[in-house]
């Protein structure tokens, strides 16, 4: 891989990072047990039963993203180790390298299409 391009998607991924960290606090704080987890913060909106279902709904709503959020910053942070391993862009099942095309619209993909095809349909 080009060292321009493994540089381009470093500062792709580091900007990620940010900007998914950022998302997860505005909905909750980090787990001080385990930095790459974070705590969904139950919101108290009132005392009706009304208030109550929409505590509920907010709430797993907000799960849902924190799970998504979190989930991607797992796959930010493995590639960037890749990175400082030095073998980003390699498919983690095949081991060949991973299409450019698909590290620019996934910068942190860890699995070409073929496999990433292969695997999610198994």
């Amino acid at each position: 891989m080009d060292k321009d391009f493994i540089q381009e998607m470093h500062e792709k991924l580091l900007a990620e990072k940010a900007r998914v960290e950022a998302e997860l606090l505005s909905i909750g704080t980090r787990d001080p047990h385990n930095p790459e987890n974070f705590n969904t913060q139950f919101m108290d909106v009132g005392t009706s039963e009304d208030d109550s279902a929409l505590e509920a709904t907010l709430y797993n709503d907000e799960l849902s993203q924190e799970q998504a959020l979190e989930d991607l910053l797992r796959d930010i942070n493995s590639a960037l180790a890749r990175i400082e391993k030095g073998d980003y862009g390699i498919c983690k099942y095949c081991k060949k390298e991973i299409g450019e095309k698909r590290l620019r619209a996934r910068p942190e993909a860890g699995a070409c299409v073929d496999c990433k095809q292969k695997f999610t349909i198994a």
